[in-house]
């Protein structure tokens, strides 16, 4: 029996309309005065703190906790800021999925395993009316790779439900190829989902256990 189902935010929930990225690049241009090279770094998949650190490393900026904490805190102002003046938009079948995996008879704890520090993810979730939908996670806050923080979300789910999980009561909802490694990585269970940049044939490639294009076409007794 499923008893934690994680999900992946950016392409898997909403799509922000780049709204992380450009604040990214608003902070280092307001706070560190670096304007070129973000061409350079691929954002997909990746975590937060691993993010800043190769833009730290390709600015020559000191990546010292100063450093990420000024980063983190402006990140924060702007990212709520470009959220407000956006159109963030759901990705199809979201609530309806959502909605029927709390009305499983056995529902499973819903949280979240994402590459957004808490408080982004916060934030966008807040935006997209879905953050209380979400009882725990996993996010770059507690480890910059991913397969640690598809660790930590496992484990604090269990906390919940008062028992160590195994692989198989773990589901991971994700639209990378990394969302599926590291659901593989805890031995969980994967729904790939082709609503973020990957194309449905490289998710399929990668032999997650179901594949969509989108969450409308799957209902929750298929996954729980």
């Amino acid at each position: 029996m499923v008893r934690l189902v994680l999900f992946d935010i950016d392409g898997t929930l909403i799509l922000t309309g780049g709204a992380g990225v450009k604040a990214f690049a608003k902070v280092f241009e307001t706070e560190f005065n670096a304007v070129e090279g973000f061409d350079r770094v691929k954002f997909a998949g990746r975590t937060d703190m691993s993010l800043v650190r190769e833009l730290f490393q390709l600015y020559r900026i000191p990546a010292s906790s100063e450093n990420f904490e000024r980063f983190f805190e402006r990140y924060a102002f702007w990212l709520d800021e470009l959220l407000r003046d956006g159109k963030m938009v759901l990705c199809p079948g979201v609530r309806e999925f959502i909605r029927d995996l709390k009305a499983s008879p056995n529902p499973p704890v819903l949280g979240l395993l994402t590459g957004n520090i808490r408080l982004g993810a916060e934030i966008k979730l807040r935006h997209a009316q879905l953050w209380d939908e979400f009882e725990t996670g996993g996010f770059a806050d507690d480890h910059e790779m991913r397969d640690q923080i598809a660790m930590t979300a496992r484990d604090r789910g269990g906390c919940l439900l008062g028992k160590a999980l195994s692989g198989d009561e773990v589901v991971v909802v994700g639209d990378t190829v990394h969302d599926i490694r590291c659901g593989r990585a805890i031995g969980a269970k994967v729904l790939a989902v082709a609503t973020g940049g990957a194309p449905y044939a490289e998710l399929e490639s990668h032999q997650p256990d179901w594949v969509v294009r989108d969450l409308s076409e799957i209902r929750a007794e298929g996954v729980v």
